[in-house]
């Protein structure tokens, strides 16, 4: 089958079982009917709809880029939303456009330690709190990666520039939120819903660069799996829970305001100038990748 094709039975039903989970969201106003059990399930709508597509194309889930890859990409994915993001959260604190909040129980930990650790324990102990949330949110991820970078990526690479590839995805990968935000309470609820969707659109294109990269470089769908968690959990769960908001601050900060937008962008441009497209082939990377998956 070719990867047009399977691009096009890859979107079709992708479209088909998100509007299963759209329908009850954006019905109640909120992602958290049922308990959110409907976030689930459309986080998965991509996943399953690889799944599906690659077991018509191939009548095997070989190639969805199953294999680990090398613990070095690994390790770039984890550390990364935390260099795209500490700068901009930082700069609201330093500013005073936010507040610096402590969420955290740090009262007997400071307890423990002599003065000059304090900082650094309390470091480690946010972190060690922020990053609890990895595995449950590997779940979710999961079922969007399989289908986005383990499907959708490798097969527009097979026919199309790096370039393209990350712009399409990102593009792709965009609209499919953008219903829960316009039409439901995906979004922070203090600015306008256009704001909140033009910079979350912005920023989603803008990472979709390294998550393209990682995928094509580690001929592996687990990179991503871990960009995106992490994405998550120390945007959304450390963070915003460190930031006291004022009226200014939620157009800056989060996934929402126009601070990640522009780092999205920074990233987009560095992960650009090391594209395949320069020092390595897109057909040996998937070969590659097909043979391990």
């Amino acid at each position: 089958m070719s990867p047009q094709k399977k691009i096009t039975i890859f979107l079709s039903l992708t479209v088909l079982f998100s509007a299963l989970s759209y329908i009850p969201i954006i019905g109640a106003g909120t992602a958290n009917v049922q308990g959110g059990i409907f976030v689930l399930t459309m986080m998965w709508s991509p996943g399953l709809a690889a799944i599906l597509t690659q077991l018509v194309a191939t009548r095997s889930l070989r190639g969805l880029g199953w294999g680990l890859g090398s613990t070095r990409w690994l390790g770039v994915a984890y550390i990364l939303p935390i260099l795209y993001a500490l700068p901009i959260y930082a700069f609201t604190w330093i500013s005073g456009l936010g507040t610096l909040l402590n969420p955290y129980d740090f009262s007997t930990l400071t307890k423990q330690f002599s003065s000059p650790n304090i900082v650094s324990a309390i470091a480690v102990y946010a972190l060690i709190k922020a990053t609890k949330g990895v595995a449950e949110a590997l779940l979710f991820s999961l079922g969007e990666e399989i289908g986005w970078r383990g499907l959708f990526v490798p097969e527009l690479a097979k026919v199309t520039s790096f370039t393209r590839t990350a712009l399409i995805s990102g593009v792709v990968w965009a609209a499919w939120h953008i219903p829960v935000i316009l039409f439901a309470d995906y979004h922070n609820g203090s600015t306008p819903v256009t704001f909140a969707a033009a910079c979350f659109t912005v920023m989603i294109i803008g990472i979709s660069f390294p998550f393209a990269w990682l995928t094509l470089k580690s001929r592996s769908l687990w990179t991503a799996v871990l960009l995106h968690t992490t994405h998550n959990v120390f945007i959304q769960g450390f963070f915003d829970r460190l930031t006291g908001s004022g009226s200014i601050t939620p157009y800056i900060t989060g996934e929402f305001g126009i601070g990640l937008a522009v780092t999205g962008l920074v990233v987009a441009y560095v992960f650009w100038q090391m594209r395949p497209d320069k020092s390595l082939s897109p057909s040996k990377v998937l070969t590659a990748s097909a043979s391990q998956g």
